[in-house]
């Protein structure tokens, strides 16, 4: 079960919302998984969903999965683009990977309120401005 497997702290990875431009100089987004550790993830399965409230109607996206058999040490890999009308939903990323045969396993949230243009940032991993958790 669930409840007998020890889950380590996280640490060395995270989710980038970032947006770049494209040919038509309009700004496009994308999901992204960071991985800053020095070692590769393994078997990498990232579940994605938005939920909340928009106009007081309760609202959901399909769950979309991913995997990834490795995602290597010091680099990042897309996840999914993202259409900028889902940012008033609550945007959850839920990853699970192994290292060295131990799974680790995080929820990122992204809130509405945090995908705002005031805080946006520069990633040097992607090297694009978004959202970093």
């Amino acid at each position: 079960m669930r409840k007998d497997i020890e889950f380590p702290t996280v640490e060395g990875v995270q989710i980038a919302i970032a947006r770049k431009k494209n040919g038509s100089q309009e700004y496009e987004w994308f999901a992204y998984l960071i991985n800053t550790n020095e070692t590769d993830l393994q078997n990498v399965i990232i579940t994605c969903r938005g939920y909340g409230e928009i106009n007081g109607e309760k609202r959901n996206t399909s769950t979309i999965r991913y995997y990834f058999e490795v995602v290597p040490a010091i680099s990042h890999c897309l996840i999914e683009p993202i259409s900028p009308e889902v940012f008033a939903l609550n945007s959850e990323y839920w990853i699970s990977y192994y290292i060295d045969n131990q799974i680790f396993d995080k929820q990122f949230v992204f809130a509405p309120e945090h995908i705002t243009e005031a805080n946006y940032k520069y990633i040097k991993q992607i090297d694009l401005e978004g959202i970093l958790q």
